[in-house]
């Protein structure tokens, strides 16, 4: 697999989004969204990362759905890539998977719950991908310094911010964190995930998508190196994220609301 040169952008000298469903659905679920959102921004004129998970391992319930697992997903991935022409992300859950992922992939994306697994960080950096580490709801953003440590030898690193537990049900958005996190790597802010509400439905995390707009802009005016953002055109359909991912139709204006911000701001 030719790599798309990924290390430019995880090193924060190009700013991109990360846009996608929350999980390999049907295959032409998939394509339909991943269309939808090309078409999107290629009308706005940005680089963008595609982002779907093959197996949802984090979930509330054991009914929960988990996608389509590593064989049937990963062959799904790739032939995005290959229709689309943009990278592609997805989660890594194990350290044996992080080799047989980067065959396909180009951004390897360590999530939240496992941002302190050393031996998965190893993995993943051992591949030579770039590699987005997701802060964990559970720690200051201070101790991201140690995921940076292990990742050595991986072609990039990037911290996304994913918000922070806030009593039960709930999450909040540290500004400062961004700052802090950006000393030790270029920063990512998850905007949708941000607005979650963990495990708030019973046997599922609900979510108010109303407020994935204002934080976005408020973290493109802090100072951020890339945006993501979980997009679907039927997101009540998604067996994951329903709540909180934002509707294609409203894409092309969160895109361009943070693009502005970040002029205002004086990015480049």
């Amino acid at each position: 697999m030719t790599p798309f040169g990924l290390g430019s952008w995880t090193a924060g000298r190009e700013f991109f989004f990360i846009l996608g469903p929350c999980v390999l659905e049907a295959e032409e679920t998939t394509k339909r969204v991943a269309d939808g959102i090309a078409e999107v921004c290629s009308r706005v004129g940005v680089r963008w990362v595609f982002k779907a998970s093959f197996d949802k391992a984090n979930r509330s319930a054991v009914s929960g759905g988990r996608g389509p697992g590593i064989a049937e997903g990963l062959a799904q991935l790739d032939r995005l890539r290959s229709r689309l022409g943009v990278p592609i992300t997805t989660d890594v859950h194990l350290p044996e998977q992080a080799a047989e992922v980067a065959e396909v992939v180009d951004l390897l994306q360590v999530p939240a719950f496992l941002c302190r697994q050393t031996d998965l960080l190893l993995a993943c950096a051992a591949t030579g991908r770039p590699v987005n580490v997701k802060k964990g709801q559970f720690m200051a953003p201070d101790q991201m310094r140690g995921a940076v440590g292990k990742l050595a030898g991986a072609g990039g690193v990037m911290l996304t911010e994913r918000g922070t537990t806030f009593g039960y049900h709930d999450l909040v958005v540290d500004m400062r964190g961004l700052l802090q996190m950006r000393q030790y790597a270029p920063v990512c802010f998850d905007a949708t995930h941000s607005v979650q509400a963990p495990g708030a439905l019973g046997e599922a995390t609900g979510g108010d998508r109303r407020y994935v707009l204002p934080l976005a802009r408020a973290a493109a005016a802090i100072g951020i190196d890339a945006l993501f953002a979980e997009v679907h055109d039927q997101p009540e359909t998604s067996p994951s994220d329903a709540a909180n991912m934002v509707r294609l139709p409203d894409l092309e204006r969160l895109l361009r609301d943070v693009l502005a911000v970040r002029l205002a701001a004086g990015a480049p």
